[in-house]
């Protein structure tokens, strides 16, 4: 297996990671973030693993302690345009090029990388082996959720506060009831089948 561990040490080394591939609503949000060596992080993981409130209580310490962080975004109407893989690697390139400092590396979780000028390394499971990326799934993962709370109050009844737009029972028995909304995504197959 791959020793990815020297990565933990690089310095300006970008994180990168996206949040919201699979969801039927909302953006399709992503991270860059470059850590601190000298001000270590406790309990970075994949953002999937940790409680929702220690992710909430981790992001503030990563954007607190981080030499650089930002957020980049594709919207409902770039992803069923461009398809769910394409706007995710664009709110990846926005992400790094918000990015305050220029990183010497980039490493992206998953198998594809943005198109972006630097070096970079695609990492199957980035977010539980380096560092960074784990921050940067960490901060994506609850401004995308902090923003489907928000969606909550402008559509009530559908659930976002509870599903972040996943295609659960609680959403697709939603979607039958009430409709599609204008943060659904009309290119996926379960919304599709809602346009009149």
């Amino acid at each position: 297996m791959l020793d990815l561990s020297f990565l933990n040490s690089v310095a300006l080394l970008a994180g990168v990671d996206e949040v919201g591939r699979g969801p039927l609503a909302g953006p399709v949000v992503a991270a860059a973030v470059i850590l601190d060596p000298e001000k270590p992080i406790a309990g970075l993981n994949d953002s999937k693993k940790i409680t929702q409130k220690k992710r909430e209580l981790i992001s503030i310490e990563i954007k607190a302690n981080a030499l650089a962080w930002s957020l980049g975004r594709a919207e409902v109407e770039e992803i069923d345009e461009l398809n769910i893989l394409q706007a995710s690697l664009l709110a990846m390139k926005r992400a790094i090029e918000s990015l305050k400092l220029e990183p010497k590396i980039v490493a992206v979780d998953g198998q594809y990388t943005p198109n972006v000028d630097y070096e970079k390394i695609a990492i199957i499971k980035g977010d539980s082996l380096v560092s960074a990326i784990s921050a940067a799934s960490i901060v994506a993962k609850v401004a995308r959720d902090n923003e489907m709370i928000e969606f909550d109050n402008t559509y009530p009844g559908y659930g976002f506060s509870s599903h972040k737009g996943y295609p659960t029972r609680q959403h697709i028995e939603s979607l039958e009831r009430l409709g599609i909304t204008e943060i659904h995504r009309r290119s996926f197959a379960p919304v599709a089948k809602f346009i009149l």
